[in-house]
């Protein structure tokens, strides 16, 4: 049986069916309180963060660029699976997505070659930054970041988590308190060298067939890194440990604990003075002693902790001490063991999702997060100098007002390297 067709004023008297989550029904943020996403090279890491991103009922992740088709479209079935659409837009090319008028912030989560050419650039397109670490590859980044933020004015998050983390605030509120004395120094677990040996290789892996450019943009993955043949390793995550690629083992697991250390310490607008390595770091222990221009001591050293969990911190004072990790589980000097600062595992888990949540706070307030783009250079500037160190296998003198080691050429001409054209700091 034929009907007849309706007319368009009788389609447009009809009433339309929207889910109460578009018109911020039944609990749901309204549209023009959602702050706006996209991402940039999203893989392993940058999933899990997004996942927390993802969880915030005023988010909405509208736009995901990567060089790899295969990561766009698992990001794309992610997000639209979220926001129970199907508008969640892929590109391969980042300037697409930054052209995005209605897009209010980007999650970086490339690898750490990218990490501050991105950032600065993504500011400079009128958006704020969540960028995972290590959030530099040099010295030279670490500050081009810093005051990048700073003269645009965007908000910045380091995934630095772990300033986040309820058992890390126990054991900062615990130093900041007095309670432990004065300060003699700070511990941060650096590598581990069995896991991540400080020095990198200038190796490359053999040479493969390059794939389609719509299935792999090759020369886009690289960006700023010098060019060396395709290989799939790459891609799939096994960059790390190659000079081109990877700032070294101590920035690996520094850039959290290092970052944690000076937070403490009441130091993230400065970096130590003096920086002396020992050990050799693959198969063996090796610590780089640090001394801050107050005396303060920082420990970069890779074992010798009390197993709480990976990227441990200890704080040590002239009337007692803390020690914490991953696990959750917070130890102290035996004068202060009533202070019960462990929590459970699963609250030291909510570390991402309690950052996540203080930088969506920030792009609202415009305050500064915790972990903001000043105290990732600060911290990132340490670990570089450490390595620095540790690859000329020598004391160094630092001058952290001016970013140079003192009387060193060989040292200072380590703090930055060159990026392959046409991409550069500017």
């Amino acid at each position: 049986m034929l009907t007849a067709k309706p007319t368009r004023r009788q389609i447009l008297r009809a009433p339309m069916i929207l889910p109460a989550s578009a018109l911020g029904l039944n609990g749901a943020t309204p549209p023009s309180d959602r702050i706006t996403m996209g991402g940039l090279g999203i893989g392993s890491r940058g999933t899990r963060v997004l996942q927390s991103f993802l969880s915030q009922k005023d988010v909405r992740f509208l736009a995901i660029c990567d060089v790899r088709n295969s990561q766009r479209e698992a990001i794309k079935s992610m997000a639209d699976k979220a926001n129970g659409s199907s508008d969640c837009s892929m590109y391969s090319d980042q300037e697409e997505l930054w052209a995005r008028k209605d897009i209010d912030t980007v999650l970086i989560a490339t690898g750490d070659r990218w990490h501050t050419l991105l950032a600065s650039m993504t500011a400079k397109a009128g958006k704020d930054v969540y960028c995972e670490k290590p959030c530099s590859m040099t010295i030279a980044e670490s500050r081009f970041l810093a005051d990048t933020i700073q003269r645009l004015g965007r908000v910045y998050q380091a995934g630095t988590q772990r300033r986040n983390g309820t058992n890390f605030k126990n054991a900062f509120d615990l130093a900041r308190s007095g309670k432990l004395g004065k300060l003699t120094a700070l511990h941060a677990e650096v590598g581990p060298g069995d896991r991540w040996p400080p020095l990198t290789t200038h190796a490359w892996m053999p040479a493969e067939e390059e794939p389609p450019k719509q299935v792999v943009d090759w020369d886009r993955w690289l960006g700023p890194a010098p060019w060396r043949p395709y290989n799939s390793a790459y891609i799939q995550g096994k960059w790390r440990g190659y000079y081109d690629f990877h700032g070294g083992g101590i920035l690996e697991w520094g850039s959290h604990t290092v970052d944690l250390c000076q937070w403490v310490g009441g130091l993230d607008e400065t970096a130590p003075v003096e920086f002396e390595p020992e050990g050799m770091g693959r198969d063996t222990p090796y610590t780089i002693h640090c001394r801050y221009a107050n005396g303060l001591k920082l420990v970069m050293r890779d074992k010798g902790f009390l197993g709480v969990g990976s990227c441990t911190f200890r704080v040590e004072g002239d009337r007692g001490w803390v020690e914490t990790g991953d696990t959750g589980r917070v130890e102290t000097s035996g004068n202060l063991k009533h202070e019960n600062l462990t929590v459970p595992q699963q609250e030291a888990s909510l570390s991402t999702a309690n950052h996540v949540r203080d930088f969506l706070d920030c792009v609202r307030t415009r305050k500064q997060p915790k972990s903001n783009a000043l105290a990732a250079a600060q911290a990132h500037i340490a670990c570089h100098a450490a390595y620095i160190a540790f690859q000329l296998g020598r004391k160094v003198t630092f001058d952290p007002a001016r970013d140079r080691f003192v009387n060193d050429d060989q040292a200072n001409r380590m703090r930055s390297r060159a990026l392959r054209e046409p991409w550069r700091l500017a």
